[in-house]
């Protein structure tokens, strides 16, 4: 008998091969790790930021709402608006009344006193924003109701006040009313209601990342993360419509938008 035997080839892959192939998935291992820390590290980065922007722009929403509704806060006092300082930290205040409120209870109205204020959190050191609404006339316009937190982390508030003609860094006068105010500002209107205030608010750019084991001389400071906004007194704007429109008298076909100006000349 007779047995062919056939050769048979394998198939197979020299050793450069392998080393070519080794080579080229540990550079595509290493491309995708370095590109998954890099999106685990911007999505550190930004989430605190998101947080902080969205903040900020429920407190500057909430603030221009009860603003764009002002009206005099009592019969002494239309607009109170102070500058202070805290522990070198810019904390102006702001007293009114405004007309934006939904009453909840018996013998409430569409009219809320309310103020604007920084306090320290004692725990973990940073200020927050607060607003105290009282939606009962009240003897002292200043004090009672309730307080709730409107954004945490924030590191200044600075507000300014519009008469028409000129910004002003203070508005009304709040001498023996219980509440410090930073002696001798710059400018200051002591009447009625401004027509515009502009808020500017300082938030911490990333409160998370504070180690309080860590001494405050190794910390880098970061910038803080600034918002600002200017909200219009409309009833303010309504009412001198209305007394422009009087004194035009009934002979003047001018509509209204045409007869007010900033500088009251009609």
């Amino acid at each position: 008998m007779k047995f062919c035997l056939h050769q048979q080839r394998f198939a197979a892959f020299t050793l450069i091969e392998v080393m070519i192939s080794s080579a080229l998935m540990a550079l595509i291992l290493v491309s995708a790790y370095m590109c998954l820390s890099a999106g685990f590290s911007a999505q550190k980065l930004i989430e605190p930021r998101a947080e902080i922007i969205q903040n900020a722009r429920v407190a500057l929403a909430l603030m221009s709402a009860d603003l764009r509704a002002a009206c005099p806060l009592s019969k002494s006092d239309d607009f109170l608006g102070m500058t202070r300082t805290v522990e070198n930290v810019e904390a102006d205040n702001l007293d009114f009344a405004t007309h934006n409120y939904t009453p909840r209870r018996a013998h409430e109205g569409d009219f809320c006193q309310e103020s604007y204020y920084l306090d320290k959190d004692l725990e973990t050191g940073q200020f927050s924003l607060w607003r105290r609404r009282n939606p009962t006339i009240a003897l002292d316009a200043l004090n009672g109701g309730s307080k709730e937190e409107i954004a945490t982390g924030v590191v200044g508030l600075k507000l300014e006040y519009f008469d028409g003609l000129d910004w002003y860094n203070s508005w009304g006068e709040v001498k023996e009313r219980g509440k410090v105010q930073t002696p001798a500002p710059e400018k200051k209107n002591l009447s009625g209601l401004p027509e515009a205030v502009r808020i500017t608010l300082l938030m911490d750019s990333n409160p998370k990342k504070k180690n309080p084991d860590t001494a405050a001389s190794e910390e880098k400071p970061e910038p803080p993360l600034v918002f600002q906004t200017v909200a219009r007194l409309n009833l303010v704007t309504a009412g001198q419509n209305s007394s422009s429109s009087a004194a035009t008298g009934s002979s003047d076909n001018s509509s209204p938008d045409q007869i007010i100006g900033t500088g009251g000349n009609n």
